[in-house]
């Protein structure tokens, strides 16, 4: 299966992306599409023996809209001049129409040449004229609407299309009336009325293109983080290329205020690097030969050279994108009901009218009463409302979570996240930084100690895991060259093994004892080195246990605090560790984690998120990302904690790209609040669709209360302006 993410232009409500995104669903290769009304996407899953893209593009204009293409950036689409210029114009005609149309209504100075009394013929000609000037300016809406109407996916657009045609034929067919002697049908007209329709759906498209551009903003400062230039070093000159040009293995020059500009390695000098953007340290970071850079960061105080290893689409920032517009696809489950709605509202809404207008006819209440009710039946439903109820308040809490260095991949998490009672937390590397230093070794070898160090450092150094970095590091202050080794083997939650000087050497935990079935006679020397709060490595050599080493780790900053307010909210936590229980519980203690489970190997980690859930519990689980990732992906939501650069191999749902486990209660928060507002969103929509269709079709007029079609358009700008509004309040929430 292959996978494409197109923009699409033509959207302009949620029926048209649901429509879409059902037509699209239905064609033979297509085994999953998802439409994103907010950002103008869809992503395709096909089946690429079956279809390519350009079939794709097919379908998509088979239903009504057009595929600009692969979705590459997120367009901010500022107004330029020329619209609005237009916009302003039009506004003009709108008000002069207005007053040609009803300003003897309100008894204002009448333009006498254009009395509809004494000059019926100028005042109809005036109407008509602007009417055309209207319907030339909202031809894109009559289209759109006529083109998904004939397609069967009919929309905001078709609404208002057959409005806005009915009452323009119907005042044709009253003008030849008039031009034949019927004079008193001139206050039958109902130009300006379907002029001004089309005026308030422009100026709500209007409004509505600013607001949307809003929602992304969060996720455009992370586009526009990278350069738009590099220096390139090429036999031995420098010179100034776009990203475009760089390919991989290019050698580039970062100095002193420059910003990194592909992901790289430093393989000339040493630097401080402000990754804040990324990974939420404020700290500029010390670099050296060897170390990774990141595309965005800034260079503070040195001359580095770096190769480039990720450019375009590779790139950690370009990930960290695509991550958060692939989540902003995806629907919560609440979504689903205004999604199902909306799929039936515009024929729902059209059958409504239909039948008000034949009941109007049948009561004896005439054609221009019948017209009236059915074209504001017509212009006042709204199902941009419901359609954007939801993938407005994801989008913003996408960005402010995406800003805040958290991503998440599914957009239903944002949904799920509320529903945590229970958070599994991994020891090394998550509650810890897994940045362990050697505190003690005891030695019961002839090697002196920087001997067995070299052997312990070099075989460690073959290994991925948190407790071999201690001994690299070790070998790195010491300037100790590490051993060549052979036969490298790792044993998943006990420890590795391998042959250096054609010696056999095994290193783990006390089970790497057990399993080579020698009789530990250190075993009091494993306890007190316990009870100070180590970790545990034998150091097996030909069968033969030959040093004690311990080490130490640090507990993540604020990590307490975290414990703290996740015990407040009656959240259970649980340490997981494959660690001694001695150092678990001692961890566990200094922190306030109540319940700890040690001595666990990845498939016991597994088990125990399976039991939690079997136990009906909701579970979050936060670990590394690498040897967590079964559990990672058992768990109700996985999260990883994880330096940012190599996010896409992440097997989590959440990636915590600043290490900061205080993010995990702004997620829990933000998720509370983006569904409190998407609830909202929800409920206004129904509830102006509701009251505004019952007005409109004359339920409220025995008590006076009616509204014409002119009104209609402007409350369902207004209702649309409302959602709008309401979704991003969210941006001023801190989530605290």
């Amino acid at each position: 299966m292959k996978k494409i993410t197109l923009s699409i232009d033509g959207m302009t409500c949620s029926a048209c992306s649901n429509g879409l995104e059902k037509y699209l669903n239905k064609q033979q290769g297509v085994e999953k599409a998802v439409v994103n009304l907010v950002m103008a996407s869809a992503t395709v899953e096909y089946d690429e023996k079956i279809l390519d893209v350009a079939k794709i593009e097919k379908f998509v204009e088979e239903a009504g809209f057009k595929s600009l293409g692969e979705f590459k950036e997120i367009k901010i689409e500022k107004q330029d001049k020329k619209e609005k210029i237009l916009f302003t114009v039009y506004t003009i005609l709108a008000i002069i129409l207005m007053y040609i149309s009803m300003g003897h209504m309100i008894n204002l100075p009448t333009i006498e040449f254009l009395n509809p009394h004494t000059h019926t013929v100028n005042y109809i000609v005036s109407l008509l004229i602007l009417m055309i000037a209207f319907i030339i300016y909202g031809f894109d809406i009559l289209k759109n609407g006529y083109k998904n109407l004939i397609n069967k996916t009919p929309n905001m657009d078709t609404l208002v299309s057959i409005g806005v045609l009915t009452s323009f034929l119907y005042s044709l067919y009253n003008t030849y009336l008039i031009f034949i002697g019927n004079h008193h049908l001139v206050m039958n007209l109902y130009f300006e009325s379907a002029a001004i329709v089309i005026y308030f759906v422009k100026l709500g498209r209007y409004i509505d293109r600013i607001s949307k551009d809003k929602t992304k903003d969060a996720i455009q400062k992370l586009v526009k983080i990278t350069p738009n230039t590099a220096i390139l070093k090429i036999d031995g000159k420098e010179k100034t290329v776009t990203l475009d040009e760089i390919k991989k293995g290019d050698i580039l020059i970062a100095r002193a205020g420059d910003k990194i500009a592909v992901d790289g390695e430093i393989i000339v000098g040493k630097t401080h690097l402000d990754e804040s953007f990324i990974t939420g340290e404020s700290k500029p970071a010390l670099k050296n030969i060897g170390d990774k850079v990141i595309a965005g960061s800034i260079n503070y105080d040195g001359y580095i050279e770096y190769k480039a290893e990720k450019i375009g689409k590779e790139s950690t920032i370009s990930e960290i994108v695509r991550l958060v517009i692939e989540a902003s696809n995806g629907k919560p489950p609440i979504a689903k009901i205004a999604d199902k709605v909306s799929g039936y509202f515009v024929p729902v809404v059209i059958a409504i009218a239909i039948i008000a207008f034949i009941v109007y006819l049948i009561i004896g209440q005439g054609i221009n009463e019948a017209i009236s009710t059915f074209v504001t039946v017509l212009v006042v439903a709204c199902p941009c409302s419901l359609g954007l109820a939801t993938p407005l308040a994801i989008v913003v809490s996408e960005g402010l979570c995406a800003s805040s260095g958290i991503l998440i991949k599914k957009g239903e998490l944002l949904e799920s996240a509320q529903k945590v009672d229970t958070i599994v937390f991994d020891k090394t590397g998550t509650i810890t930084y897994g940045k362990l230093k050697i505190s003690k070794a005891i030695n019961y070898s002839n090697l002196s100690e920087k001997e067995l160090l070299q052997l312990v450092g070099s075989l460690e150094s073959k290994s991925s895991h948190p407790i071999g970095k201690a001994f690299v590091d070790y070998l790195k202050e010491k300037n100790i060259k590490p051993l060549d080794v052979e036969n490298f083997e790792n044993i998943a939650g006990i420890g590795i093994t391998g042959k250096i000087w054609n010696k056999e050497i095994a290193l783990g935990n006390s089970k790497i004892v057990e399993k080579n079935n020698i009789e530990n006679k250190y075993k009091d020397d494993e306890m007190k080195l316990s009870k100070e709060g180590n970790s545990i490595i034998y150091v097996i050599i030909n069968n033969e246990i030959v040093a004690i080493i311990g080490l130490n780790d640090i507990v993540r900053k604020n990590f307490k605090e975290v414990i703290k307010a996740l015990n407040k909210n009656k959240i259970e936590t649980i340490m997981l560790t494959g660690d001694n229980s001695e150092v678990a519980e001692n961890i566990a203690k200094k922190i306030g984690i109540s319940q700890v489970i040690s001595k666990v190997l990845p498939k016991g980690k597994v088990d125990t998120v399976k039991n939690l859930k079997e136990n009906n519990k909701f579970v979050m689980m936060v670990g590394d990302g690498i040897n967590d990732s079964p559990a990672l992906a058992t768990a109700d939501i996985g999260v990883s904690v994880n330096s940012g650069t190599d996010i896409a191999m992440d097997s989590s749902d959440v990636i915590l790209t600043n290490n900061d486990l205080r993010s995990l209660l702004y997620l829990i928060n933000i998720s509370k609040k983006t569904i409190r507002n998407i609830k909202q969103n929800l409920f206004w929509a129904f509830f102006y669709n509701c009251l505004m269709i019952s007005i409109a079709i004359g339920v409220l007029k025995p008590i006076g209360i009616s509204i014409d079609p002119m009104f209609a358009s402007l409350a369902m700008v207004l209702s649309s302006i409302t959602v709008i509004l309401n979704a991003l309040r969210l941006k001023r929430n801190t989530f605290n």
